[in-house]
Protein backbone atom coordinates (compact mmCIF):
# COMPACT_ATOMS: atom_id res chain seq x y z
CA UNK A 1 0.00 0.00 0.00
CA UNK A 2 1.48 3.30 -1.13
CA UNK A 3 0.75 6.45 0.84
CA UNK A 4 0.92 9.46 -1.48
CA UNK A 5 1.47 12.87 0.15
CA UNK A 6 -0.31 15.57 -1.83
CA UNK A 7 0.85 18.96 -3.01
CA UNK A 8 -1.99 21.01 -4.47
CA UNK A 9 -0.83 24.13 -6.29
CA UNK A 10 -2.72 27.42 -6.42
CA UNK A 11 -0.94 30.54 -7.67
CA UNK A 12 2.42 28.93 -7.00
CA UNK A 13 1.63 28.05 -3.40
CA UNK A 14 1.01 24.76 -1.65
CA UNK A 15 -2.64 24.77 -0.51
CA UNK A 16 -5.48 22.54 0.57
CA UNK A 17 -9.08 23.11 -0.48
CA UNK A 18 -12.29 22.09 1.20
CA UNK A 19 -14.56 20.04 -1.10
CA UNK A 20 -12.70 21.36 -4.13
CA UNK A 21 -13.81 24.95 -3.53
CA UNK A 22 -11.08 27.37 -4.67
CA UNK A 23 -12.54 30.03 -2.35
CA UNK A 24 -11.92 27.75 0.62
CA UNK A 25 -8.16 27.38 0.26
CA UNK A 26 -5.65 27.27 3.10
CA UNK A 27 -2.02 28.04 2.27
CA UNK A 28 0.36 25.65 4.00
CA UNK A 29 3.64 26.51 2.30
CA UNK A 30 4.72 29.33 0.00
CA UNK A 31 7.49 27.10 -1.38
CA UNK A 32 6.17 23.85 -2.94
CA UNK A 33 9.71 22.60 -3.61
CA UNK A 34 10.50 22.95 0.08
CA UNK A 35 7.36 21.00 0.93
CA UNK A 36 8.39 18.26 -1.49
CA UNK A 37 11.77 18.01 0.24
CA UNK A 38 10.00 17.65 3.59
CA UNK A 39 7.96 14.74 2.26
CA UNK A 40 11.07 13.11 0.79
CA UNK A 41 12.90 13.38 4.13
CA UNK A 42 9.92 11.82 5.90
CA UNK A 43 10.35 8.67 3.83
CA UNK A 44 7.51 8.74 1.33
CA UNK A 45 8.07 6.76 -1.87
CA UNK A 46 5.83 8.80 -4.23
CA UNK A 47 4.45 12.33 -4.51
CA UNK A 48 1.00 13.38 -5.75
CA UNK A 49 0.85 16.86 -7.33
CA UNK A 50 -2.20 18.71 -8.67
CA UNK A 51 -2.22 22.01 -10.55
CA UNK A 52 -5.52 23.38 -9.24
CA UNK A 53 -5.45 26.50 -11.39
CA UNK A 54 -4.74 24.30 -14.40
CA UNK A 55 -7.70 22.07 -13.63
CA UNK A 56 -10.05 25.05 -13.89
CA UNK A 57 -8.27 26.70 -16.84
CA UNK A 58 -7.75 23.55 -18.89
CA UNK A 59 -4.02 24.25 -19.26
CA UNK A 60 -0.99 24.14 -16.99
CA UNK A 61 -0.77 27.23 -14.78
CA UNK A 62 1.80 26.17 -12.18
CA UNK A 63 4.44 24.70 -14.46
CA UNK A 64 7.27 26.60 -12.75
CA UNK A 65 6.29 25.23 -9.34
CA UNK A 66 6.00 21.68 -10.71
CA UNK A 67 9.41 21.95 -12.35
CA UNK A 68 10.88 23.23 -9.07
CA UNK A 69 9.38 20.25 -7.23
CA UNK A 70 10.77 17.86 -9.82
CA UNK A 71 14.24 19.38 -9.47
CA UNK A 72 14.11 19.27 -5.67
CA UNK A 73 13.46 15.54 -5.13
CA UNK A 74 14.19 12.13 -6.62
CA UNK A 75 10.79 10.63 -5.82
CA UNK A 76 8.49 9.59 -8.65
CA UNK A 77 5.71 12.15 -9.14
CA UNK A 78 2.18 11.70 -10.43
CA UNK A 79 0.76 14.96 -11.80
CA UNK A 80 -2.75 16.09 -12.67
CA UNK A 81 -4.63 19.30 -13.38
CA UNK A 82 -5.32 20.84 -16.78
CA UNK A 83 -3.54 18.21 -18.85
CA UNK A 84 -5.76 17.87 -21.92
CA UNK A 85 -3.60 16.80 -24.89
CA UNK A 86 -1.05 14.23 -26.02
CA UNK A 87 1.49 17.03 -26.48
CA UNK A 88 1.08 18.14 -22.85
CA UNK A 89 1.36 14.57 -21.62
CA UNK A 90 4.50 13.98 -23.64
CA UNK A 91 6.06 17.22 -22.42
CA UNK A 92 5.52 16.42 -18.75
CA UNK A 93 6.80 12.87 -19.09
CA UNK A 94 9.85 14.19 -20.93
CA UNK A 95 10.42 16.56 -18.00
CA UNK A 96 10.63 13.70 -15.54
CA UNK A 97 7.05 13.26 -14.34
CA UNK A 98 6.50 9.53 -13.75
CA UNK A 99 2.74 9.41 -14.24
CA UNK A 100 0.21 11.84 -15.68
CA UNK A 101 -3.33 11.97 -14.32
CA UNK A 102 -6.16 12.64 -16.78
CA UNK A 103 -9.50 13.74 -15.36
CA UNK A 104 -11.79 15.98 -17.41
CA UNK A 105 -10.39 14.66 -20.68
CA UNK A 106 -11.29 11.11 -19.64
CA UNK A 107 -14.95 12.17 -19.74
CA UNK A 108 -14.74 14.52 -22.71
CA UNK A 109 -12.36 12.57 -24.97
CA UNK A 110 -11.95 8.93 -23.87
CA UNK A 111 -10.20 8.09 -27.15
CA UNK A 112 -7.39 10.47 -26.19
CA UNK A 113 -6.89 8.53 -22.95
CA UNK A 114 -6.68 5.29 -24.90
CA UNK A 115 -4.17 6.80 -27.31
CA UNK A 116 -2.09 8.11 -24.40
CA UNK A 117 -2.05 4.72 -22.70
CA UNK A 118 -0.84 3.14 -25.94
CA UNK A 119 1.84 5.78 -26.48
CA UNK A 120 3.01 5.89 -22.85
CA UNK A 121 2.36 2.47 -21.28
CA UNK A 122 2.29 2.43 -17.50
CA UNK A 123 2.41 6.22 -17.24
CA UNK A 124 -1.24 7.25 -17.53
CA UNK A 125 -3.68 7.39 -14.62
CA UNK A 126 -7.32 8.45 -14.67
CA UNK A 127 -8.67 10.75 -11.98
CA UNK A 128 -12.26 9.99 -11.09
CA UNK A 129 -13.72 12.63 -8.81
CA UNK A 130 -17.27 11.93 -7.67
CA UNK A 131 -19.95 14.11 -6.12
CA UNK A 132 -23.02 12.16 -4.95
CA UNK A 133 -21.84 9.23 -7.07
CA UNK A 134 -21.52 11.25 -10.31
CA UNK A 135 -18.23 12.19 -11.94
CA UNK A 136 -17.26 15.88 -11.65
CA UNK A 137 -15.08 17.64 -14.24
CA UNK A 138 -13.48 21.03 -14.99
CA UNK A 139 -11.86 21.32 -11.58
CA UNK A 140 -15.02 19.86 -10.00
CA UNK A 141 -17.01 22.88 -11.23
CA UNK A 142 -19.32 20.70 -13.36
CA UNK A 143 -20.97 17.35 -12.69
CA UNK A 144 -21.53 14.82 -15.48
CA UNK A 145 -24.16 12.10 -15.70
CA UNK A 146 -21.54 9.33 -15.55
CA UNK A 147 -21.06 7.25 -12.42
CA UNK A 148 -17.55 6.44 -11.25
CA UNK A 149 -17.96 2.77 -12.17
CA UNK A 150 -19.26 3.61 -15.65
CA UNK A 151 -16.23 5.78 -16.34
CA UNK A 152 -13.82 3.18 -15.00
CA UNK A 153 -15.36 0.47 -17.18
CA UNK A 154 -14.74 2.59 -20.28
CA UNK A 155 -11.03 2.06 -19.78
CA UNK A 156 -10.97 -1.55 -18.57
CA UNK A 157 -8.88 -2.69 -21.54
CA UNK A 158 -7.03 0.56 -22.24
CA UNK A 159 -3.92 -0.02 -20.15
CA UNK A 160 -4.58 2.65 -17.51
CA UNK A 161 -1.95 2.36 -14.76
CA UNK A 162 -4.21 3.52 -11.92
CA UNK A 163 -7.46 5.24 -11.01
CA UNK A 164 -7.35 7.99 -8.40
CA UNK A 165 -10.82 8.00 -6.87
CA UNK A 166 -11.81 11.09 -4.88
CA UNK A 167 -14.98 11.55 -2.86
CA UNK A 168 -15.45 15.32 -3.23
CA UNK A 169 -17.83 15.53 -0.28
CA UNK A 170 -15.03 14.45 2.04
CA UNK A 171 -12.04 16.09 0.40
CA UNK A 172 -10.16 18.42 2.72
CA UNK A 173 -12.66 17.97 5.57
CA UNK A 174 -10.84 15.24 7.57
CA UNK A 175 -13.98 13.10 7.76
CA UNK A 176 -12.18 9.89 6.87
CA UNK A 177 -11.92 8.09 3.55
CA UNK A 178 -15.03 6.71 1.88
CA UNK A 179 -13.71 3.16 2.02
CA UNK A 180 -17.02 1.56 1.07
CA UNK A 181 -17.37 3.45 -2.22
CA UNK A 182 -13.67 3.11 -3.02
CA UNK A 183 -13.74 -0.65 -2.53
CA UNK A 184 -16.93 -0.91 -4.61
CA UNK A 185 -15.12 0.83 -7.46
CA UNK A 186 -12.02 -1.33 -7.03
CA UNK A 187 -14.13 -4.47 -7.24
CA UNK A 188 -15.86 -3.18 -10.38
CA UNK A 189 -12.65 -2.68 -12.37
CA UNK A 190 -9.39 -4.47 -13.08
CA UNK A 191 -7.51 -1.16 -12.88
CA UNK A 192 -5.66 -0.54 -9.58
CA UNK A 193 -7.44 2.09 -7.47
CA UNK A 194 -5.94 4.79 -5.23
CA UNK A 195 -8.23 6.22 -2.53
CA UNK A 196 -8.46 9.98 -2.07
CA UNK A 197 -10.51 12.49 -0.14
CA UNK A 198 -10.79 12.84 3.62
CA UNK A 199 -7.95 10.76 5.07
CA UNK A 200 -7.95 12.07 8.63
CA UNK A 201 -5.67 10.07 10.93
CA UNK A 202 -3.66 6.94 11.57
CA UNK A 203 -6.99 5.12 11.98
CA UNK A 204 -7.62 5.56 8.25
CA UNK A 205 -4.20 4.08 7.51
CA UNK A 206 -4.95 1.14 9.80
CA UNK A 207 -8.24 0.59 7.97
CA UNK A 208 -6.45 0.63 4.62
CA UNK A 209 -4.15 -2.11 5.88
CA UNK A 210 -7.02 -4.49 6.62
CA UNK A 211 -7.20 -7.56 4.36
CA UNK A 212 -10.34 -6.33 2.57
CA UNK A 213 -8.45 -3.22 1.42
CA UNK A 214 -5.52 -5.15 -0.01
CA UNK A 215 -7.00 -4.72 -3.50
CA UNK A 216 -6.27 -0.97 -3.29
CA UNK A 217 -3.01 0.38 -4.67
CA UNK A 218 -2.78 3.09 -2.04
CA UNK A 219 -4.22 6.34 -0.72
CA UNK A 220 -3.56 10.06 -0.93
CA UNK A 221 -3.15 12.18 2.17
CA UNK A 222 -3.16 15.95 2.33
CA UNK A 223 -4.58 18.15 5.07
CA UNK A 224 -4.03 15.57 7.84
CA UNK A 225 -0.30 15.66 7.11
CA UNK A 226 -0.14 19.43 6.98
CA UNK A 227 -1.96 20.09 10.24
CA UNK A 228 -0.25 17.28 12.15
CA UNK A 229 -3.19 14.94 12.62
CA UNK A 230 -1.25 12.26 10.75
CA UNK A 231 2.37 11.59 11.71
CA UNK A 232 4.23 10.67 8.53
CA UNK A 233 6.89 8.53 10.17
CA UNK A 234 4.30 6.60 12.20
CA UNK A 235 2.15 5.94 9.13
CA UNK A 236 5.06 4.81 6.96
CA UNK A 237 6.43 2.58 9.72
CA UNK A 238 3.02 0.96 10.18
CA UNK A 239 2.66 0.31 6.45
CA UNK A 240 6.18 -1.17 6.21
CA UNK A 241 5.70 -3.38 9.28
CA UNK A 242 2.33 -4.67 8.06
CA UNK A 243 3.65 -5.49 4.60
CA UNK A 244 6.75 -7.17 6.07
CA UNK A 245 4.53 -9.33 8.28
CA UNK A 246 2.43 -10.34 5.29
CA UNK A 247 5.52 -11.42 3.37
CA UNK A 248 6.85 -13.48 6.28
Amino acid sequence: MILFPAIDLKQGQCVRLEQGDMARATVFNDDPADQARVFARQGFSWLHVVDLDGAFAGASKNAAAVSAIRAAIDLPIQLGGGIRSIAQIEAWLANGIARVILGTIAVREPDLVRAACKAFPGQIAVGIDARDGKVAVEGWAETSELTAAELALRFADAGVAAIIYTDIARDGLLKGLNIESTLALARATVIPVIASGGLASIDDVKHLLRPDCSILLGAITGRALYDGRLDAEEAIALINATEKARRA
